[in-house]
């Protein structure tokens, strides 16, 4: 059995920026010397960057920020312009009695322009509110972004353990299977020259077919999770490499919901949208409130000389200033269903941030005790896999005296060979839960894992772009799609990936 190399720390439970170093050094960044094979963080940073549901998710965010210019836009200067052009096909004419002239008291044609300014000076505090309200959108919309980023980030945990343990499941079945031909073909000679019976023939031949039809099965469990990891990182696993040993794990399972309280990504979500929600409520109510807003218009027309000369020029030039003050008195009761709606919508979102939080605790306790459970069950199959393989040596010496028939080893290895699946099983589950307990403590998002983020858009970076623009021709290109197709990419096979390191 290969070494087992020495336990690296992966995620720990503190923050800042030495905690990420510590990550990035961990989880192998920056390692001198070529890297050999894949790695748990490769796989990681490869579907921060291309996986289609995070791509999606940090495209929902971007316009969730644009909630903010959005509600800013309600409170600055509104300016308006417009120019007209008439030809008259019809026109009056005027006739003064006694006289004999005629007039004509319509122009031929004419143009006219105007333009007006208007800039809300206070609208009872509701654009003000709704600017809140947007921010704290924005804050639940990180937060859920996180979340994404650590569920994401878990299933590709699974994904890349699922491959090591099914890749070893296929090598055991493999070497099992071998280990049957072999004991076939003894028992076949050993029945030719007299030494076995007929019994003992088709015994062996039985179990050989068994551990074929168990191979074959083996195989197809690895191509489904190739192909599930292939889905999620969007490139085929390679040799993997046993990922470092997790750290930061809580010591009782109080600590963990004590930490996830704080910490997760979700639970922050929901509390942020409460927010949101208070801020939409006093929004509604400035409905009733008094608007005072300040305007300037100014209008032109000019005739083209297609008017009567007799009557002079008539180009008509206006201009003025001023303020206009508008108190509601009624409108049909729309602001105070405004209002109860608002109030409505806070009360559900404190009801899901209990959701959220009965959820959270939940999943951190299921989670520290699969974690619990499969640690215990590590160390009873170890215990295992070695009672049996000593029992497999014993019948074997039992049966080279003639004290033990070909059947007794025929189940002395079959029961060895299951030893070390649910060992090879119970060490892919003690990994996933504790990286699913840390995900749900708050602690496997992108920063977290110390990942690379370069040539990905930072949110608050796209936030802090367009929170203040105001020039309404600012925009932007037609979005690219980022994440690639797998379809291209050949059928996944049941051949083992190569595992320098044993579990």
């Amino acid at each position: 059995m290969v070494k087992r190399a020495m336990p690296l720390s992966v995620i720990d439970a503190r923050r800042g920026l030495a905690l990420r170093s510590k990550l990035a050094l961990v989880l192998g960044i920056a390692v001198a010397g070529p890297v050999e094979a894949e790695t748990l963080q490769d796989a990681l940073a490869a579907a921060y960057r291309t996986n289609p549901t995070l791509a999606a998710a940090r495209a929902n965010q971007r316009a969730t920020d644009e909630f903010v210019p959005l509600a800013k836009a309600d409170g600055r200067p509104a300016a308006s312009a417009g120019i007209s052009y008439t030809e008259q096909i019809a026109r009056t004419a005027q006739t003064f009695p006694n006289t004999g002239y005629s007039l004509e008291t319509t122009p031929a044609r004419s143009l006219a322009g105007q333009a007006s300014v208007s800039v809300p000076l206070y609208s009872g505090g509701s654009i003000r509110n709704a600017v809140r309200a947007a921010r704290a959108q924005v804050e639940a919309g990180r937060s859920g972004l996180r979340g994404t980023e650590a569920a994401v980030f878990s299933s590709v945990a699974a994904a890349y353990m699922d491959v090591i343990r099914d890749s070893e499941l296929v090598v055991l079945n493999e070497g099992n299977v071998a280990t049957l031909e072999v004991n076939r073909r003894a028992v076949s000679d050993r029945y030719a020259v007299g030494d076995l019976t007929r019994t003992d023939v088709v015994q062996s031949q039985s179990r050989l077919d068994m551990a074929l039809a168990d191979l074959e099965r083996a195989r197809a469990q690895l191509i489904g999770s190739k192909e599930n990891y292939l889905a999620l990182v969007g490139s085929p696993p390679q040799d993997l490499e046993i990922p470092p040993t997790l750290q930061g794990l809580p010591d009782t399972p109080d600590a963990a919901v004590a930490d996830a309280l704080s910490d997760n990504p979700d639970l922050t979500a929901s509390r942020q949208d409460i927010t949101a929600a208070g801020y939409d409520v006093r929004a509604a109510k400035g409905q009733v409130m008094p608007r005072v807003t300040a305007f300037a218009d100014g209008s032109y027309a000019d005739f083209l000389g297609s008017e009567d000369s007799r009557w002079g020029s008539a180009t008509n030039r206006n201009a003025a200033v001023g303020l206009s003050i508008s108190l509601p008195l009624y409108q049909g009761g729309r602001p105070a269903a405004a209002q109860r709606q608002a109030q409505a919508r806070k009360s559900a979102a404190m009801e899901h941030a209990m959701e959220v939080e009965r959820g959270v605790v939940a999943q951190v306790r299921a989670s520290y005790a699969s974690w619990r459970a499969a640690l215990a069950t590590i160390a009873s199959m170890q215990s295992a896999v070695e009672a049996a393989e000593l029992a497999l040596q014993g019948v074997k010496a039992e049966h080279s005296v003639g004290t033990r028939t070909v059947l007794d080893i025929l189940n002395a290895q079959q029961e060895a060979l299951s030893a070390r699946g649910q060992l090879v099983t119970a060490q892919r589950d003690a990994y996933v839960a504790g990286f699913t307990l840390l995900a749900v403590m708050g602690h496997a998002d992108a920063r977290e894992l110390g990942l690379d983020m370069s040539g990905t858009s930072d949110p608050g970076s796209n936030y802090r772009r367009v929170r203040g623009k105001v020039f309404d021709y600012s925009f932007d290109p037609e979005p690219a799609r980022i994440a690639p197709s797998t379809a291209p990419l050949p059928a996944q096979d049941g051949t083992p990936v190569k595992v320098p390191q044993a579990f």
